[in-house]
């Protein structure tokens, strides 16, 4: 069956369009007969800005993945969750299982692992970024990842956070928090390509995630 694959970063740079759009026409009343030269003058909020960065991560990752396509690795961007205004950006499906990548675009920025309490406390794993506490992106992927388990069943489903143009170490870097995959794109194609057990029928499951997920 033909399925329409999605467009990487389509609803994120509809958002910042919609955003830039909205930023602007507030400034253009504010200042009357001046609103083309304060549009010219004033900076891009970040908060707008942030849609067009994320929009730029997730066609990155899109283009490693499409680059690695074929009849065992299939792959669907930007796809709508029933029922909530959030999306996936990726889902890759491979004999081994399916693979939901949320892109994250954090320029030179390292994200890191921290890992807190243990022996007389409960082991507490954090995403750090440059020190800052990311671990809900963390919380994000996992419900993206209970979702696709629901629709698939007993097919294994992975959840990844691929990072583009983070500051990652020269050796090494790539580590796993709460179950979740933190690597840049690269090393996720890497991974995907990797030989793995074949324990899901490729086609099939790209057909239930396409009914289920729909495109953005």
């Amino acid at each position: 069956m033909t399925h329409d694959n999605g467009t990487a970063g389509g609803s994120a740079r509809r958002e910042y369009e919609r955003r830039r759009a909205k930023d602007e026409a507030a400034t253009r009343a504010s200042w009357g007969n001046l609103g083309t030269i304060a549009v010219a003058l004033t900076p891009e909020r970040q908060s707008t800005r942030a849609w067009s960065s994320g929009a730029i991560g997730e066609e990155r990752v899109a283009a490693a993945l499409d680059g690695i396509v074929g009849q065992s690795i299939r792959v669907l961007h930007d796809r709508k969750i029933p029922r909530s205004r959030a999306n996936i950006d990726h889902l890759v499906v491979t004999p081994g299982g399916v693979w939901v990548i949320d892109s994250k675009r954090y320029q030179d920025r390292r994200p890191e692992l921290r890992v807190e309490g243990g022996i007389l406390r409960p082991r507490v794993e954090k995403l750090l970024v440059r020190g800052s506490d990311k671990t809900a992106l963390v919380e994000g992927v996992l419900k993206q990842v209970a979702h696709v388990q629901e629709a698939v069943g007993d097919v294994p489903v992975r959840g990844v956070l691929c990072f583009v143009d983070a500051d990652w170490p020269l050796v090494g870097g790539s580590f796993t928090v709460r179950g979740v995959d933190v690597v840049w794109p690269k090393k996720l194609v890497k991974e995907l390509r990797a030989p793995q057990d074949a324990v899901c029928d490729v086609a099939a499951t790209v057909d239930v995630l396409a009914r289920r997920f729909r495109a953005a």
